[in-house]
């Protein structure tokens, strides 16, 4: 599977749960391809925005679409990464503000613990 069979599958999936595809495909099939190298990688499709411990469990609320995914787009229009977009945001109807991280910080150190080598 390539970024544009990935888009083509996710897109009709997505829209049904209100979220859309952020509409600048230049930056929305760099980050689809990047899930696919993360699922070669991992097993699973990890946020391409975080780093993953490899871990199932331990990456489990960073499997795309994230468990921060919808606290983000009702609060920003967008989620951490911007590939997930409300129509607001793609028809340009509100400012586009960084998101901030919602993950927990010691998931953080975890996975760069991870990434490092260390315990």
């Amino acid at each position: 599977m390539d970024a544009k069979q990935l888009y083509e599958k996710l897109k009709p999936l997505q829209e049904k749960q209100g979220y859309q595809f952020n509409k600048d495909m230049t930056y929305t099939m760099p980050l689809l391809e990047s899930l696919l190298v993360n699922k070669e990688r991992h097993g699973y499709m990890a946020c391409p925005c975080r780093l993953a411990t490899g871990e199932y469990e331990k990456d489990r609320d960073i499997i795309c679409p994230c468990t921060y995914r919808g606290p983000d787009v009702e609060e920003y229009g967008a989620c951490f990464c911007a590939l997930y977009v409300s129509d607001d945001y793609n028809q340009e109807r509100m400012d586009k503000k960084t998101v901030p991280e919602r993950r927990p910080p010691e998931k953080v150190m975890e996975a760069l613990e991870a990434n490092l080598g260390g315990d």
